[in-house]
């Protein structure tokens, strides 16, 4: 995936009476952000009383069971969100978070039946795309988790990070040159044609490239979202960071900065934030609350306000 012990009955209780599925589900996510794989399991058990129909959700809930050592329920939850449709079986077969079950017979009888099941429904795809665009996904995303961790261990200023960032940049340019070449001659390509994932890695790219191919690319995205061969929630994301590039609010509270004397993180400059959860909720994200908590932030939108004119200013 992405996904302490409660320790008792009635203390869990009192903490999710009353909430609904998309904020139990996001407050486990949360908690596995925080490598609290225990308590997202707990969430996520919580969240499946109410509804068990996001494959999605119930693949992250296995990888959460997973990193927490619950083979067994790992295995339940893995299974079950294949029977909802999950199909992306080259992230699930690369995924770290599932490592611990490689060497279970059940996770081979599981790859070799998710891969039929993928065979059938991509016999119509552009093969070749397809794998063009999943190394590229792949190369986007694994440098990038190399190079968090080293910021994690030695910090942003340190020699590692510094030649993760440049290393990260080289490759940054060999995708985009390859992702621009297949928009200009392809379109939007939509996962009907190269599956989810590799749909999914034309936004990555053109995401970390500068601001002129951000702007260059943005009316072919929106029109992708209209045509269903994008994600409303990424282009969400693509549209705050326009937004900031050009000396404006972003919409979508995506954006995270960092203050470079506390170190601390703060939601970086956005319009009207009093009605911020009905414009994310109107292109699939959870509340901007359960999302900044992952940055260890607590949302408080009347100390937003009273901060913004300082955070405008230092944003400039």
């Amino acid at each position: 995936m992405r996904f302490f012990f409660i320790f008792c009955y009635f203390v869990l209780t009192s903490v999710v009476y009353g909430q609904s599925y998309k904020s139990l589900s996001s407050q486990a996510i949360a908690a596995y952000d925080r490598k609290d794989y225990s308590k997202a399991v707990d969430l996520f058990k919580e969240a499946f009383k109410i509804e068990h129909n996001s494959k999605g959700d119930i693949y992250d809930a296995a990888c959460s069971a997973a990193l927490s050592g619950q083979k067994e329920l790992a295995f339940e939850w893995l299974e079950l969100s294949i029977k909802n449709g999950w199909t992306n079986i080259n992230h699930m077969k690369s995924d770290r978070d599932l490592f611990s079950l490689h060497d279970d017979a059940r996770w081979t009888a599981i790859v070799d039946g998710l891969q039929k099941v993928v065979d059938k429904l991509e016999v119509n795809f552009d093969k070749a795309l397809q794998k063009e665009l999943l190394d590229i996904y792949k190369d986007d995303q694994d440098i990038r988790h190399v190079y968090i961790d080293a910021t994690k261990k030695y910090g942003f200023e340190s020699k590692q990070a510094d030649s993760l960032g440049r290393l990260m940049a080289e490759k940054d340019a060999l995708n985009l040159a390859k992702i621009r070449k297949i928009l200009d001659s392809r379109g939007w390509v939509g996962p009907d044609v190269v599956g989810s994932q590799a749909n999914q890695a034309l936004f990555l790219v053109i995401q970390h490239s500068d601001l002129e191919i951000q702007q260059k690319y943005l009316p072919m995205m929106q029109e992708a979202v209209k045509n269903k061969k994008a994600n409303g929630s990424s282009l969400a994301l693509l549209e705050d960071r326009i937004a900031l590039g050009e000396g404006r609010k972003q919409k979508y509270g995506s954006q995270i900065g960092t203050d470079k004397v506390t170190g601390k993180y703060y939601v970086l400059p956005l319009e009207d934030p009093d009605n911020v959860d009905v414009r994310r909720a109107g292109v699939g994200l959870g509340p901007i609350a359960e999302y900044v908590s992952r940055w260890n932030i607590v949302w408080d939108v009347e100390l937003y306000k009273k901060e913004l004119p300082i955070l405008e200013a230092q944003n400039k």
